[in-house]
């Protein structure tokens, strides 16, 4: 078993963050942000480096508290009515090593109070990505289902995201998988519980759920050609 990692302080100042998303009380606290939620989650990921190196070896995983895996807690505030400078969440995310490249599918880590999961595949891919995995379902479909519906995989996923409100270009309407056809993200996440996190299984937890996924990201992965 893997010793506790996330303390519940990190889910405290998350909190309290919310409820003062300002940049006033944020700098009189940066230290207990360091201390509860940056370096822990740093932490995190870095005692999965190894783990996943074996069972996911494609996806970079850098436990940096600057430009690795632990994104930003600063907003882009540019674009869009809410101005709050601040995320409110923990996002770990674990990218291909080809997402430099091509937008690639990768895990995605979402550490929030009452609302934590973790996310694999990819979200809103660039036109030629979905053309892609589109053309792959339905050039092989039962390849498709096979991923799709792996017991393991659904045993803790479902699909989210946005899908179109009718036929994407150069597909009928009737065809027999056109939900999945129609979807814009295929993203599939599984819930996890605070309790789970600051739990002492936390990693090994993960690296079951980044197993339980290798489905649905080893058929989109090789629908755009790149390796899982």
């Amino acid at each position: 078993m893997s010793k506790g990692i996330l303390p519940k302080s990190l889910f405290a100042f998350l909190r309290k963050l919310k409820q003062n998303n300002n940049r006033d009380w944020f700098a009189a606290h940066k230290d207990l942000y360091q201390q509860n939620v940056l370096g822990p989650a740093v932490e995190l990921v870095a005692r999965l480096e190894k783990p996943l190196a074996r069972s996911a070896p494609m996806l970079h995983v850098s436990p940096k508290p600057h430009n690795g895996s632990v994104l930003r807690i600063y907003r882009d505030t540019r674009f869009g009515k809410d101005k709050t400078p601040y995320k409110t969440n923990v996002g770990i995310s674990l990218r291909h090593q080809a997402g430099k490249d091509v937008h690639a599918p990768g895990i995605y880590l979402h550490l929030e109070p009452a609302e934590c999961f973790i996310g694999a595949g990819t979200w809103r891919p660039e036109s030629s990505a979905l053309a892609s995995i589109r053309a792959a379902i339905d050039a092989d479909p039962k390849a498709w289902k096979r991923a799709r519906d792996n017991k393991a995989f659904r045993a803790d996923f479902d699909f989210v995201g946005e899908s179109l409100k009718t036929a994407p270009r150069d597909y009928p309407k009737d065809h027999p998988l056109i939900e999945d056809l129609r979807r814009k993200d295929f993203v599939a996440i599984a819930p996890l519980s605070e309790a789970e996190l600051t739990g002492d299984a936390i990693v090994d937890l993960i690296v079951q759920r980044v197993k339980q996924a290798r489905p649905l990201m080893r058929f989109l992965c090789d629908s755009i050609g790149v390796p899982y």
